[in-house]
């Protein structure tokens, strides 16, 4: 265990109980630019880490009966199977590893990007999705939101096992716009369930061809942990009106230097 994991793990660990944003998406980014480490390790290792991280908010959401177990159910048919095909795509060509280097540096970035704007966005979101879209969605779309909800669980499953990101932000979007009825906190809570499954077998895959590094791993669930506390309680004491666009910039700039490095 490294001084230098202890330390990454607790900046992240406190910038995530600090502004709410997901640990992949500051995790990865941090690893790759700030300590240099192999994008496909630093996405392997940080799956690993967001499931265990994860495991205490199931049991909390699943006592207090806040997720919907069908809709996790849609989204792990369609994420797991394309996790397993995106692992095994990596395993038969995996002598190309700049090019899955560049895969994953690409998808992170999109990723990245993509957060920034829906964190920068989330309370409009959740406003509205049960207007214009949600809608639009219940009248057109009714009978086929299980099929939809599979197909968004595809995709999630995809990007997750490329760049660690999107289970988070993503996933509770999508969850807002086709689900417009659901409370926000039953919407956190299966998204929360179906992360933990989703970002476990990603990392086991990853841990298949050789990219999780435990000794990175232990130190950085050793600083991150206890750091997320501290940061939830400062977090309290900040206006959101700060925190929100600043570490939306943080994300989109992340993101731009991940799509030139």
């Amino acid at each position: 265990m490294d001084i230098i994991n202890i330390t990454a793990g607790a900046l992240v660990g406190f910038i995530v109980g600090l502004t709410g944003v997901g640990g992949g998406s500051l995790m990865t980014p941090i690893l790759v630019l700030g300590y240099g480490i192999n994008p496909a390790v630093a996405v392997g290792t940080d799956l690993i880490y967001a499931a265990i991280t994860k495991c205490t908010g199931i049991a909390f959401h699943h006592r207090h009966k806040t997720i919907d177990w069908r809709v996790v159910k849609y989204l792990l048919t369609g994420s797991i199977p394309s996790s397993l095909a995106t692992i095994a795509y990596f395993s038969v060509y995996q002598e190309h590893q700049r090019a899955m280097e560049g895969m994953i540096m690409g998808t992170l970035s999109l990723m990245l990007i993509l957060t920034a704007i829906l964190v920068l966005f989330k309370n409009k979101i959740a406003a509205r999705g049960d207007q214009a879209v949600g809608r639009n969605l219940r009248t057109h779309l009714r009978h086929k939101r299980p099929a939809i909800t599979t197909v968004c669980g595809v995709l999630l499953g995809i990007v997750v096992t490329l760049s660690s990101v999107g289970a988070g932000a993503i996933g509770t979007a999508i969850l807002f716009i086709l689900h417009p009825k659901k409370s926000a906190i039953k919407i956190v809570g299966t998204d929360i369930a179906h992360a933990v499954p989703l970002t476990l077998i990603a990392g086991a895959g990853h841990m298949h061809l050789g990219s999780v590094d435990f000794s990175l791993l232990s130190g950085l669930l050793v600083g991150g942990v206890p750091a997320v506390y501290a940061g939830s309680f400062f977090g309290k004491k900040l206006s959101d009106k700060v925190l929100r666009p600043t570490i939306a910039l943080i994300l989109f700039l992340m993101g731009l230097k991940l799509a030139f490095a």
